[in-house]
């Protein structure tokens, strides 16, 4: 079983073949099970990483997919937990991944995850929105963005289109440091690469690597965990990635920042942090502006809030129960409930918890106002 075809641009991601060792180096301890959310969740033990990792064993045995196979795989969201406690150095999201890319190559592809990939090939954004990508500037905003510039923000669909106020209070800090745009920005292909479409993914990719050479950037910034990791990991090394809290730690001293008498919660996105090692630089940013008291499980122990992984469009249930439970890790008495990714924000509020949840860039543009 080989996962990659035949791509232009081929994700900096191991073949199914690579993974293949990482299937059989698992002893089947149970470890994962012990931390999986959404075996938590559910209980089903083909939803854990234990199971699902014996279902991939017997697929690349030349068992043919059966129907616990496509809920077995596809209710992952790839937050990689379970790497991070295997004893064995497993690595199971990426072996999930590339087994849901042959899943696809074969045929077998759920309804929410066929849909998104028809959306994200059609409009070039993950929610089928005709409108510009920078609709959120006016027309003289845009004309007068910098065609070459040093540093470019990639913006995501997220904030582009359902958060564009986050989209807009970014760029309004970045623009002081000579940031640009791109005018023709699409999905970095996050979704497509976790769900396992690679030939799609591979479009969008040569699309914004083409539209970010024009700019002449050697760095990209992104308010999103999962463009984050995507343009950082699975995209060709040519220029550097950074999330902005990362961007925003570097420049604190030249953010006119007032103190507010606030505390908040950070909640650690399982692709900034876990994926990336994110931790201290958003914590930075928030203590420059107010008190944070930390939730129960933070960093590398930080609870999914259910939405990565196509999870949140495929089973919806489940990514909100998995929002619920993060939010029992909130410490009483604070403001606010602060992340920094898009998704994040959209999965803990949609589950109706009491405290408001943020954006970094909000409670930074508070402290800026």
């Amino acid at each position: 079983m080989n996962m990659n075809p035949s791509l232009d641009v081929e994700p900096k991601s191991q073949s199914f073949e690579l993974d293949k060792r990482s299937v059989y180096k698992c002893v089947q301890c149970g470890t994962c099970r012990s931390v999986c959310p959404v075996f938590e969740s559910v209980g089903w033990e083909s939803a854990n990483t234990r199971g699902r990792m014996l279902i991939i064993k017997s697929l690349l045995e030349g068992r043919k997919p059966a129907s616990d196979v496509l809920p077995s795989l596809a209710t992952c969201t790839t937050c990689g937990i379970c790497a991070e406690k295997c004893p064995a150095g497993v690595n199971p999201p990426k072996v999930v991944e590339a087994a849901r890319a042959e899943l696809v190559k074969q045929g077998v592809v759920g309804e929410g995850q066929a849909k998104l990939n028809n959306t994200l090939v059609e409009f070039g954004n993950s929610f089928g929105e005709q409108k510009e990508r920078l609709h959120w500037l006016s027309q003289a905003e845009r004309a007068a963005l910098p065609k070459k510039a040093d540093y470019v923000y990639f913006v995501g669909c997220f904030d582009s289109y359902r958060y564009p106020e986050f989209a807009k209070k970014t760029f309004d800090v970045l623009q002081k440091f000579g940031v640009t745009l791109l005018q023709e920005e699409r999905c970095c292909a996050s979704p497509l690469l976790r769900t396992g479409f690679l030939e799609s993914a591979a479009k969008l990719m040569e699309h914004n690597l083409d539209a970010i050479r024009k700019t002449g950037a050697h760095t990209v910034i992104t308010g999103c965990a999962g463009c984050y990791t995507t343009l950082k990991n699975d995209y060709p090394d040519e220029f550097r990635v950074v999330s902005v809290p990362e961007f925003l730690a570097e420049k604190l001293g030249s953010l006119p920042l007032k103190k507010l008498k606030l505390s908040v919660s950070y909640h650690d996105p399982c692709h900034l942090g876990r994926h990336n090692g994110i931790y201290e630089e958003p914590r930075k940013v928030i203590k420059a502006i107010c008190e944070l008291k930390e939730m129960k499980n933070i960093r590398e122990n930080s609870r999914c809030c259910g939405g990565g992984g196509g999870v949140r469009i495929g089973y919806p249930e489940i990514s909100l129960e998995l929002a619920k439970k993060r939010l029992e890790d909130l410490p009483e008495g604070v403001d606010y409930l602060v992340s920094a990714c898009p998704l994040c924000v959209r999965n803990l509020r949609d589950a109706g918890g009491e405290v408001e949840v943020l954006d970094l860039i909000e409670l930074v543009a508070m402290a800026l106002e």
